[in-house]
Parts: C-alpha cells; structure tokens; sequence
C-alpha cells in the first residue's frame, strides 16, 4: 500500500494569471501519485504583528495555520521582486511560524522553485527564501534546484507548460521532491 504525502503549495505572486500560479498548476499536474498537492491562498492574510497574536489572532491566520497544519510538506512557488522574495510570501512564513515554537510550518520537508520572465530564473528570491527556513527547520531540498528562466515563455495561449525541455526537468524535480518528503516524514 504505497503512502500520500498531503502537500502545500505557496505561490509567492498574488496575481490571477501569475507564471508562478501557472507553474503550480503544471507541476500539480507533473506530481507522481504519492504527492497530493493543494494551493494554500496567501493574499487575505494581514501583515504580521505579535500583538495580535495575544488573545484571537485574526481568523485569516488561523485558518493558514490548520491548513498548514494538516500538510506533511511545503512546495514554495516564487518569483523574484526586488532580488529578493514577495512580501505577501515572507508574511505568510511569518505567520506560519508563530506561535513561537509551535508554528505550523516548523520542521516540514520542502522545496522551492523560482522562475522569471528573464533568465536568471529568481535565483535571487530562491536563495532568499532558503534563509527563514533554516530558521524554521525546515528540510529544503538542495538538488535539483530550480531557476526557470524565460518562463514567459514556456506556456501556451491557456497557460499550460508548452517546453518538453522544462516538462522533463520538472517532472524529474517533483519525482525528487517526492523522495524528500517521505525521508522527511
């Protein structure tokens, strides 16, 4: 009886038709079987403050962490903004952190992949996001790594992966990522 590994999946970009979105959709779609992938929405969360920690949190936050919380891992989609990692994503680590030492996130297995329309593929953004999940002891994946650059381009009209190239290296990504989670679990 083969084991699947409940997955969430944070996109960094909030736009509707983000490649980073895009991507999510066509990784999703290239999962082997033993990982259950489900987007976890970050937008609607307020920015993080400890004081409001203290008594009810905002309901937002709570139901991020549950979430989270029934997830065995972490697949972080992103772009790069700024050479560094979205706002919206840092908030949503932050969150997820807390309570300090209890948040849902500490100690899962996870994996980053970055992409751009140019071709550096978000290495910054992705060497970014590496630094609170040591904080977090949070297992990221080290090989493969994944820069998509050019990812304008890899999709076609209705936003499926239309590169081969990228299909295969994805595909090899996600069978690896697979293998992580469950030395992770």
């Amino acid at each position: 009886m083969s084991t699947t590994y409940p997955i969430a999946v944070l996109i960094g970009s909030l736009r509707r038709d983000s490649l980073s979105r895009k991507m999510a959709h066509a990784v999703s779609a290239l999962a082997p079987a033993s990982l259950d992938l489900e987007i976890v929405e970050i937008g609607a969360m307020p920015h993080y403050n400890a004081d409001l920690d203290e008594g009810t949190p905002p309901w937002e936050w709570l139901a991020f962490r549950q979430q989270i919380q029934t997830k065995q891992g972490v697949l972080f989609i992103t772009p790069e903004f700024n050479r560094s990692i979205p706002g919206a994503l840092k908030n949503a680590i932050d969150v997820g952190s807390r309570p300090y030492g209890q948040g849902a996130l500490i100690g899962k297995p996870c994996a980053v992949i970055s992409q751009s329309p140019g071709a550096l593929g978000g290495f910054g953004a992705n060497h970014h996001l590496r630094q609170p999940l040591v904080s977090l002891n949070m297992p990221a994946m080290q090989q493969p790594e994944a820069y998509i650059g050019n990812a304008a381009a890899l999709f076609d009209e209705q936003g499926a992966l239309s590169n081969e190239a990228t299909r295969e290296f994805l595909t090899k990504f996600m069978q690896s990522f697979a293998q992580w989670v469950e030395r992770h679990v």
